[in-house]
């Protein structure tokens, strides 16, 4: 599902992009979606799903661990990586003038970490200057 946003035309453009990129350059990803904080998905790549749900999931992980952030005194919330028996699913804060928003990778267990969170880490910068 879409929602109309104050995000700007650009940025959209971008987001669409860029998760198109992310899914077929990073090996064992599976889904890219961003959405806002509050469950609307914006922009989505994936191999199979629903991104109505992944923007749902994505925006509840970033709300509890915004929560835990503040609670013990760490400051904002970037990310939350769950690791899994056969992948993970790494959740990054967007911050923007006009929109909060979330980039959530799926991977599966052919993925390397680190080179996904780098490449989320690159995107939310990307995004968040679009």
């Amino acid at each position: 599902m879409s929602v109309n946003l104050k995000l700007s035309p650009t940025a959209k453009v971008i987001a669409g992009r860029e998760a198109e990129n992310f899914l077929n350059d990073v090996n064992g990803v599976t889904a890219v979606v961003i959405a806002t904080v509050d469950c609307f998905d914006v922009a989505s790549a994936m191999r199979a799903g629903d991104a109505a749900r992944v923007a749902a999931m994505a925006s509840s992980i970033s709300a509890i661990s915004s929560v835990v952030s503040q609670e013990a005194n760490l400051g904002r919330n970037k990310s939350v990586t769950i690791d899994t028996e056969s992948g993970f699913a790494m959740v990054y804060s967007v911050r923007r003038d006009d929109a909060e928003l979330v980039i959530n990778v799926i991977a599966d267990g052919s993925a390397i970490l680190g080179q996904v969170a780098y490449r989320i880490a690159q995107f939310a910068r990307v995004l968040a200057e679009a």
